[in-house]
């Protein structure tokens, strides 16, 4: 099976633990990626902030993981998902997400009841589900990669606040699907979350 560069690593370092938040960031951005139409994301790329276009009123999800966005997006060719965008947003705003974050099914170990779940999930702006995460062919491995959703005020944080780049990766994505060359896929390492924000997302904490 082939893998990414990242994932190399992970093997050499031994698998990694199965839900673990995987990002490229830096000491200050976190990337995430996303896939539109032309009519959003070249303007989006041109300016460097989503147009009027965006709809700030539906949820929005976001994923860290470029390979996962490649399965969603079937390689940038699914109708509507033609362009896909690598979004460097603050680690700040990042960070804002998981600690209001609500899993989007009922877990026993994260939620104290099922009632509890429901309604934190009515009134938290930020929804999280966990995906096999997936290799250069887009199989899916062992461990699972975090897509996180966005509505209400977290969507409007994350449009005008949050973002600090965007960049058009459709050319990135069509040289990775055609030649399937892992040395030039994002490499993804582990991302330090704080106690309180893994446990509600049911991560792993730390790095």
């Amino acid at each position: 099976m082939e893998t990414t560069a990242a994932q190399t690593a992970d093997t050499a370092a031994g698998t990694p633990p199965k839900q673990q938040i995987r990002a490229v960031h830096t000491a200050d951005t976190v990337t995430v990626y996303q896939a539109f139409g032309p009519e959003i994301a070249e303007p989006a790329a041109a300016e460097g902030r989503f147009p009027e276009a965006f709809d700030r009123d539906r949820m929005t999800w976001i994923k860290p993981s470029f390979l996962w966005m490649m399965h969603r997006s079937d390689w940038g060719r699914s109708p509507g998902q033609e362009r896909v965008l690598a979004l460097e947003i603050s680690r700040e705003g990042f960070d804002w997400a998981l600690e209001r974050a609500v899993l989007s099914a009922y877990t026993g170990r994260v939620h104290e009841s099922r009632a509890a779940w429901k309604r934190e999930l009515r009134q938290s702006p930020v929804r999280v589900q966990w995906d096999p995460e997936r290799g250069l062919n887009l199989e899916p491995l062992a461990w699972r990669t975090i897509q996180i959703g966005l509505r209400g005020e977290a969507v409007r944080r994350y449009a005008d606040e949050w973002i600090r780049r965007i960049t058009d990766v459709t050319a990135l994505a069509e040289r990775v699907r055609a030649g399937r060359d892992a040395g030039v896929v994002p490499v993804e390492g582990p991302y330090p979350v704080r106690g309180s924000a893994a446990a509600r997302v049911g991560a792993a904490a730390g790095v």
